[in-house]
């Protein structure tokens, strides 16, 4: 299995023509460039989002131009610290073009069967998916990216059906 870095998978969105999203099923992730703000949050502390600007920038000239960023975070209830302070920056994600929803997990349907492993994966306009692979300590290990059409077509399926179930982030309350 071939993987492409997370910088590679960013270019992706400059390509893409309608609809980027994100399905997430991960209750912690240890981004590096996360690490520092995500301490300091826990310790009560200003934290610096300015690491953020640059996916900021890039999905406010998508979403300008008429594109779509969207989002569902399949959450444990109770959430961890990470989705916590997930929560609590997903503001700025919206303020930015994105459309994000929360999905307790103990409301996905039990008889879904998630598509690739269960892994993390960005749908880009049902037609090409990035499939997020992470090491034991959560580790982003880079995106496998995948156009068989059975996979795609069965991860627009799951895309559609969370993206009716989640809710939206104005409306869930932790």
């Amino acid at each position: 299995m071939e993987l492409i870095s997370s910088a590679e998978r960013n270019q992706l969105f400059e390509q893409f023509a309608q609809d980027a999203f994100h399905l997430e099923l991960r209750d912690d992730y240890s981004v590096p460039d996360e690490d520092g703000p995500y301490a300091s949050w826990l310790r009560g502390e200003p934290v610096d989002n300015s690491y953020m600007e640059p996916w900021l920038r890039m999905v406010r000239r998508v979403t300008g131009e008429g594109k779509t960023v969207r989002r569902v975070r399949v959450v444990t209830e109770p959430h961890s610290p990470y989705i916590q302070w997930e929560h609590a920056t997903t503001s700025i994600n919206e303020e930015a073009g994105e459309a994000i929803r929360w999905l307790p997990r103990h409301d996905v349907p039990g008889d879904l069967s998630l598509p690739v492993d269960g892994n993390d994966w960005w749908l880009f306009d049902g037609r090409l998916l990035a499939v997020g692979h992470f090491d034991a300590h959560g580790r982003v290990l880079g995106s496998e990216l995948v156009d068989a059409p059975e996979v795609v077509s069965e991860c627009a399926r799951v895309r559609d059906l969370l993206w009716g179930l989640a809710i939206p982030h104005n409306e869930y309350k932790p």
